[in-house]
């Protein structure tokens, strides 16, 4: 678990780096491309994002797993004082005007995994995906400098495209801790209950087209945000396509597999990683990447699951987009 002990900023930043280098297998490829100061607040977030899973999985009991989540919640809206490193990333959020309520949903999204999960359908497991994941590419948006508030949209897809393919890839490692994010509605066209599922006993051929469709909803998402990279100020857009590039990559391994997530967990070798690095600095150049192509509309279609939810586009503007 990430240490919230430390107790001045220096040690709290180099703490927060190392869980960063740590833990983050494809982001911290992409984080080395940021500049410095920018380095330091995305591995503060990093560290953020780190100590609320690591607050919920790595408790003793499910009344301690609460109990932490509620100390988190309670040091973000001030109802308890921060340690050092909420001070910290408080401080940070502040600076950079970081929504604290997007910070509140990662939390909420958390929460939900403590009991045993199985999502119902595709729009439980995208609001799910927005809470644990859209909601990083949100304080992304504040921790880059992003100024325009169109780009919300964008980071969120990009969230979700992230962790749809995490959902793939992990179907063994979540039954394991009886979840199953493969939704029910989807399994079962297919023939399987998600009991066989949780149990390992599954049919994987047709398990691999249920993976399969997830992670082509997985590109619709991964293309949309890369619609709304050139939001991003310049010296961090590289970045950015660098951790998406790497991150998609997971999925299209899997698939080269045969899209089957039950045979090992599906892992980008660092020669692979080069390639989407090198794949990246030619999307880098193209016009619309270069902001040369004007804005970018958002398909308010990937968000109608999503009303209500903080930075994802307001019900008025789809339904303005279908008319």
């Amino acid at each position: 678990m990430f240490s919230r002990e430390t107790k001045n900023e220096e040690t709290i930043i180099q703490d927060s780096r190392k869980v960063l280098e740590q833990k983050a297998r494809s982001f911290r490829w992409a984080a080395q491309f940021l500049a410095p100061e920018t380095h330091d607040d995305a591995a503060l977030l990093y560290a953020f994002c780190r100590l609320v899973d690591d607050t919920a999985d790595e408790a003793s009991s499910l009344e301690e797993a609460y109990g932490g989540l509620w100390a988190l919640e309670s040091q973000l809206s001030g109802e308890m004082d921060a340690d050092p490193f909420m001070s910290q990333f408080l401080e940070m959020s502040e600076r950079v005007d970081l929504d604290l309520d997007v910070a509140r949903e990662l939390i909420i999204g958390v929460r939900s995994d403590l009991d045993e999960v199985c999502v119902q359908d595709d729009v439980e497991l995208l609001r799910y995906c927005y809470r644990v994941a859209g909601t990083v590419g949100l304080m992304m948006c504040s921790v880059l400098g992003v100024p325009d508030r169109d780009a919300f949209p964008f980071a969120v897809d990009l969230g979700i495209g992230m962790q749809l393919t995490n959902i793939c890839r992990d179907v063994a490692e979540d039954a394991s801790m009886g979840r199953t994010y493969l939704p029910k509605t989807r399994l079962l066209r297919e023939g399987i209950h998600p009991e066989q599922v949780l149990n390992l006993d599954v049919d994987r051929v047709a398990l691999s087209r249920v993976v399969s469709d997830l992670l082509a909803m997985a590109d619709t998402y991964y293309a949309s945000a890369d619609m709304g990279l050139h939001y991003i100020p310049s010296r961090s857009r590289f970045a950015i396509l660098v951790a998406s590039r790497v991150y998609r990559a997971i999925g299209v391994q899997l698939l080269e597999n045969g899209a089957d997530p039950l045979q090992g967990r599906t892992i980008v070798h660092w020669k692979d990683k080069t390639r989407w690095v090198a794949h990246a600095v030619r999307r880098f150049t193209s016009p619309h990447l270069l902001g040369l192509s004007g804005p970018s509309s958002h398909d308010g279609q990937l968000h109608l699951p999503l009303q209500g939810l903080p930075g994802t586009r307001p019900q008025s503007m789809i339904y303005q987009s279908r008319i």
